[in-house]
């Protein structure tokens, strides 16, 4: 779904100042997945196979095709808006499913932390990049 001119337009934008740390968001979505793998894996073995926990599993689902999606959705428009709109249901689902899973498991809900706390900051990087980058909105 990426191409080589998509990747090309992504790297020639402009970034705020203060991102210094763009060198670690390889890690941090590498913690991020595996936090929200195993608050579903928690869930999951809460009560295996139920009806709840399926319509559980369908909401982790739906908070990873969000992540995911962020890119493609991104570099194929070539779009810094959509991306940002991408990231900020993301958040918005994110929150969601823990406070969805926290009556079941406290533990679940703070694995989800991580996603909860980085979605709002790559979510506001891409709109400032907006802004920095206005032909690219």
């Amino acid at each position: 779904l990426i191409t080589p001119k998509d990747i090309k337009w992504f790297k020639r934008l402009q970034r705020p100042r203060w991102l210094t740390f763009e060198f670690a968001i390889p890690i941090i979505w590498m913690i991020v997945f595996i936090c929200g793998a195993w608050s579903a894996y928690i869930v999951w073995e809460k009560d295996p196979g139920s009806s709840r926990t399926w319509w559980l599993m369908g909401f982790y689902l739906l908070v990873e095709i969000a992540i995911v999606a962020y890119n493609p959705v991104m570099l194929r428009l070539r779009s810094l808006k959509a991306g940002t709109i991408v990231g900020g249901i993301g958040a918005i689902l994110g929150v969601l499913l823990a406070l969805t899973v926290l009556p079941i498991s406290g533990w679940a809900a703070l694995l989800l932390l991580p996603y909860i706390i980085w979605s709002p900051i790559g979510t506001y990087t891409t709109w400032e990049m907006m802004h920095l980058n206005p032909e690219s909105a």
